[in-house]
């Protein structure tokens, strides 16, 4: 056949044309299909977004779960529906989450160290505090080693592991985290306490000067040093030693002042311990600090005066209990009914206000905590009594 150019060339032009015209076609196609799944993702993030904010955690994890499917690279939305998991109580599913974000090969490094994190956080909660702590040391050398070592120290305290709690202090410290002095010092106390109780006073006298060392000013290594010293007998030693913390803390001396006069009584050194508790008494009223002082008077008309002058110069209720009780006991007050019933009424209603609240969450107890049990902070009761505030 011969080849006539006037008439294969039109053709192939028309071919071209048209094939021109299909790809132009197809990828219009893939460009308003993708901006539509562009335009249905974040539609279903704001939605869940919005169920969140108003509170509907079901309605906006079926919301996330809708976007990740639109979307399943986007590791935002991972997290998001991995933290609302752990919030809403559902650990396992929180933990799968933030582990296929750990698994996935494209993630890059910070996103993986963040998931790491969370993993953590979710193991935490789960109570599964042997993997929570093999996963926040994973995080050593990150950006999120401050924040791992800060839980790890929140770990070590809930388990009681004092030695470790001190080990993550100082790496916090010399990474320039802030002071952790006091809580050091409060470890040490919980490791001679407890070195204490299995009988070991070597191991509780060590704990106790690396607690002085740790926090020179802190009251209580001085406190504890003082009661093991007056169970042992020792009271002239444990005088010594409160008469620091009186130096140094004379706000906490109140919480050992009936110790100190039962350990003067002792050892015969009431005269001199009364003048040193009158000397406390004038700059730290306290009611504590009276009944120490009423524990070393003999004088039943100078107990009387010294409880009448603290009534009125603080008309609380505590002290106007122990006046009533100071007066039936001497017989200057009548023992009738009605004074019975007032002493009762007021015993009764000074309870409530003979607490200690802690500053950090308004925890109240009867008993002075060093760690509050309520939000677990510590030195965060104020060494009086809300009465005396």
């Amino acid at each position: 056949m011969d080849f006539d150019p006037l008439t294969t060339l039109p053709l192939a032009l028309l071919g071209l044309m048209v094939a021109f015209a299909l790809g132009w076609l197809a990828s219009r196609f893939d460009v308003r299909q993708w901006k539509r799944e562009q335009q249905e993702s974040p539609k279903a993030y704001y939605k869940g977004l919005n169920l969140l904010l108003n509170e509907q955690q079901d309605k906006a994890i079926d919301a996330f779960i809708e976007a990740v499917q639109h979307d399943p690279g986007t590791s935002d939305l991972h997290f998001a529906l991995g933290n609302l998991f752990r919030r809403r109580g559902e650990y396992e599913r929180a933990v799968r989450v933030h582990q296929h974000l750990l698994g996935r090969g494209d993630l890059p490094a910070t996103e993986r160290e963040r998931a790491q994190h969370a993993l953590a956080q979710d193991y935490v909660k789960a109570g599964l505090f042997d993997r929570a702590e093999a996963a926040f040391r994973a995080l050593e050398g990150t950006a999120f080693a401050t924040d791992a070592r800060l839980d790890l120290l929140t770990l070590h305290e809930r388990s009681r592991d004092w030695h470790a709690a001190i080990e993550t202090a100082r790496k916090l410290e010399a990474a320039g985290a802030g002071s952790f002095a006091n809580r050091m010092a409060h470890y040490g106390c919980e490791i001679a306490l407890e070195a204490d109780a299995r009988r070991r006073p070597d191991e509780a006298e060590e704990a106790l000067r690396k607690a002085r060392e740790a926090a020179p000013q802190a009251p209580r290594p001085r406190v504890i040093a003082g009661q093991r010293l007056a169970r042992a007998g020792q009271h002239r030693e444990a005088l010594s030693a409160w008469d620091e913390l009186l130096a140094t803390q004379p706000s906490a001396f109140a919480l050992i002042a009936s110790d100190y006069a039962n350990s003067a009584l002792a050892c015969g050194d009431a005269a001199d311990a009364r003048g040193r508790l009158e000397a406390v008494y004038d700059r730290v009223p306290s009611l504590d600090i009276v009944t120490a002082l009423q524990q070393l008077e003999p004088d039943p008309a100078a107990r009387h005066e010294r409880l009448r002058r603290h009534l009125q110069a603080h008309p609380t209720l505590s002290a106007a209990s122990a006046l009533l009780k100071e007066q039936q006991a001497q017989g200057l007050a009548p023992t009738s009914t009605d004074a019975e019933q007032l002493q009762q009424i007021t015993a009764a209603a000074a309870r409530p206000i003979r607490r200690f609240r802690c500053a950090a969450c308004g925890f109240e107890a009867q008993h002075y905590f060093w760690q509050c049990p309520g939000c677990h902070s510590w030195d965060s009761y104020p060494p009086t009594r809300l009465e005396d505030q």
